[in-house]
């Protein structure tokens, strides 16, 4: 895990992207001008000089956060992959928003418990791959020894047991059969509301999580802003009402509206 303050610039890197990305200038021109805002004293901004660079050689990010495996956790990484793949089910601004919610958790009272959860809803909303999602939240730095074998037995299980069947059993409130290796990973109010979320939606189980332990919510993708499709049919309409108004003054001038001029050329010469 790195000190808070390189997750609160992260957080801020992913945030000032978001909002200077509808500008339409290259992602390499972005980091450079956000680069020069963040604090002198954590290693981000080395860390997106290397970004800038590569991005001008490989015209990927994913390839180099990967690279820098030490400063960018593999989830991060992940995502920006997915966000990168032509084929991908995730946009880039949605991905920043992610790792924008990801490096403010992990800045304030951050738990394995939150961030697994955190995570395993980003893959759900996003449909995102479960294997590789799964197996980059495996090598996550806040999950120990005990947290990583789980979370690959999650990601064996994944599809054939439900995640709050998964999480009831590894929580402190599960009183059957335990191996010698058995630790709960969870405590009894996770296992509460996992047993009262049994044959449920799994968006029912986050959203009860989030309301009565306060984890993290994922951003939800939003609708697009069609405000500048109508633009032209405003226009359009605009035109249009114009000529009447101007058809009516003509006609209350003279008595009898000309029109002649909105007459095409073939109808004016078989009118003459």
């Amino acid at each position: 895990m790195l000190d808070r303050e390189e997750y609160v610039e992260q957080g801020f890197l992913y945030e000032m992207l978001q909002q200077r990305l509808p500008m339409n200038l290259p992602l390499q021109e972005l980091l450079a001008q956000v680069g020069h805002e963040l604090l002198a004293t954590t290693k981000l901004p080395m860390a997106v000089s290397f970004l800038q660079s590569e991005l001008v050689h490989s015209g990927r990010m994913c390839e180099a956060m990967s690279r820098l495996s030490h400063y960018f956790h593999p989830f991060a990484t992940y995502v920006i992959r997915e966000a990168e793949d032509d084929r991908g089910r995730i946009d880039f601004l949605m991905a920043l928003r992610i790792l924008e919610a990801d490096a403010k958790y992990r800045a304030a009272e951050v738990s394995p418990q939150g961030m697994f959860l955190f995570q395993f809803e980003t893959l759900c909303r996003n449909h995102l791959k479960y294997d590789p999602g799964l197996e980059a939240m495996a090598g996550d730095p806040i999950f120990d020894e005990h947290w990583r074998h789980w979370i690959r037995v999650v990601r064996r299980q994944a599809g054939m047991i439900e995640l709050a069947d998964m999480v009831y059993v590894r929580s402190e409130l599960y009183d059957g059969p335990k191996d010698d290796s058995y630790r709960p990973l969870f405590g009894a109010k996770e296992g509460r509301i996992a047993l009262a979320n049994r044959r449920k939606d799994p968006l029912f189980f986050f959203a009860a999580l989030q309301r009565q332990l306060g984890y993290p919510k994922v951003p939800r993708p939003q609708p697009p802003d069609r405000s500048m499709e109508m633009i032209p049919e405003l226009l359009r309409r605009m035109e249009r009402l114009e000529t009447r108004m101007k058809m009516i003054e003509e006609e209350q001038r003279v008595g009898a509206a000309d029109l002649s001029p909105y007459l095409r050329p073939e109808d004016r010469r078989k009118g003459s």
